[in-house]
């Protein structure tokens, strides 16, 4: 029997349920739509540096998850083959973080995202990724 191909917006949803670290960092999904996906969560204490401002890598797992999530909504398993980040603003243990993929250039197999994390409406990061989308599509 064929699988049916999974809806577009429900793609990030399946993602998650099946990454215990975006769920060990609280993550969730905010809103989805093809080529765009935004995501949030609140800095706890254990993700601190020695400095006591939030671990580099946790912005940067946040944009990523939103990146990673945004390039799955085209139907086909898409993976990562670079990425960058630019800190702009330390984060402080509390902060409500949000992080989304507002651009989605699709090149053949190739999509480039930009990735904007804000605390409020203040950009504190900015994150561009590169992604291959395989020929394996996402199912029910």
């Amino acid at each position: 029997m064929t699988q049916k191909p999974i809806i577009s917006n429900r793609i990030p949803e399946r993602m998650l349920s099946q990454d215990p670290f975006s769920q060990w960092l609280g993550i969730e999904i905010i809103e989805v739509e093809k080529g765009r996906c935004k995501v949030g969560m609140t800095v706890r204490k254990e993700m601190l540096n020695s400095m006591s401002k939030a671990h580099g890598g946790i912005s940067y797992s946040l944009a990523d998850t939103a990146f990673g999530f945004s390039a799955n909504t085209h139907g086909k398993y898409a993976v990562s083959i670079e990425t960058s980040i630019n800190h702009i603003e330390a984060l402080e243990e509390g902060d409500y973080i949000t992080a989304e993929a507002v651009t989605d250039i699709v090149k053949t197999r190739v999509g480039f995202n930009i990735v904007e994390v804000k605390r409020g409406e203040d950009i504190v990061a900015l994150f561009k990724g590169v992604v291959y989308r395989t020929s394996k599509d996402w199912e029910e």
